[in-house]
């Protein structure tokens, strides 16, 4: 019988797939309470939508249990039917964000390799408010606080989707009760040296006891609007790169540039620097090549940075 749950993902899958159709889907596992959720509703609703499934787990080796974990997770899948591909880091990373990085490319990897064109992963309301908090703590824009969204496309052909980015840890937890779902607990995930699960364990639980207990929610209200902003800041920053680029050479049309809101302006460059050289400017270098897109003095002006030559010559920036 279907629960709320099953009613919520439904929704969800509305969510994130929009006019798209889904057919073949990798899904990321890792043993934990949250994928196998993802795993259960994903097989009841099969037969429905006809889905091609395949399961990914990555074996990063960060525990002595590693090798028992990840036969757990093959016994688990051989029940269900789908097809299962297991990668193993032979070198350790320790680097929470260096391994983060790695699980993507090999997904996105093994996406292009085999023509699928959607990778779901088990990203719950609880990663959300962790990464938001994470992201603060280190100094972020909008665009990086807002970073975990619904669907995400990468290149032309492949998206990633969250169909759980609105399940509570409560919910989670009820659902693989219900169905006796068999979770692997992992050790690493109380260990404090790890930032995200001193924030999981002591601060968000001190917020919610001392300060708001609907801390979670409020979080994630305010994450939703952000992204609705972000999204517009995106969109018109794309129009003006579009209107303002050179039709010869790497270059902006400044006086185009310099008419718009700063936040446009911005964003725009970030835009521009990312697409031609594959880089992130960072602050201090995206705030004076502003200034040198706003000068009204005709004379060229230079900035180096990394390998690149920025300057402006009359009213366009070029890049070389």
């Amino acid at each position: 019988m279907p629960t709320i749950i099953h009613q919520k993902f439904q929704q969800n899958l509305t969510r994130v797939i929009k006019k798209r159709h889904l057919q073949k889907i990798i899904v990321t596992v890792s043993g934990g309470q949250d994928s196998l959720c993802l795993i259960k509703l994903v097989i009841d609703f099969q037969k429905k939508y006809n889905w091609h499934i395949e399961v990914i787990y990555i074996d990063h080796q960060w525990r002595d249990d590693s090798q028992k974990n990840t036969q757990h997770i093959i016994n688990f899948i051989q029940t269900t039917n789908l097809n299962l591909s297991i990668y193993q880091i032979q070198h350790v990373i320790l680097s929470e964000v260096e391994a983060r990085n790695l699980r993507y490319k090999i997904f996105l990897k093994h996406a292009k390799d085999n023509e699928y064109k959607f990778v779901m992963t088990a990203h719950t309301e609880t990663d959300r408010i962790e990464t938001f908090l994470q992201q603060i703590i280190r100094g972020t824009s909008i665009d990086g606080a807002t970073s975990l969204t619904w669907n995400r496309q990468i290149g032309n052909n492949i998206q990633i989707i969250r169909p759980l980015l609105n399940f509570s840890r409560g919910d989670i937890t009820w659902f693989c009760r219900k169905y006796y779902l068999p979770i692997w607990s992992d050790t690493t995930n109380y260990e404090y040296n790890i930032q995200r699960n001193r924030l999981r364990n002591e601060l968000l639980p001190y917020i919610k006891q001392y300060f708001l207990h609907r801390i979670d929610k409020n979080i994630t209200s305010f994450l939703e609007i952000s992204n609705q902003d972000n999204e517009y800041i995106k969109q018109n920053a794309i129009k003006l790169y579009l209107i303002s680029r050179h039709n010869n050479h790497i270059g902006l049309n400044c006086l185009l540039i310099k008419e718009q809101h700063l936040a446009i302006q911005a964003r725009t460059l970030q835009l521009f620097f990312y697409y031609h050289f594959n880089k992130s400017i960072n602050k201090n270098v995206l705030k004076q090549v502003i200034l040198l897109v706003q000068q009204h003095k005709n004379k060229i002006r230079t900035l180096y940075w990394e390998n690149l030559k920025i300057y402006k010559d009359r009213n366009w920036l070029y890049v070389y």
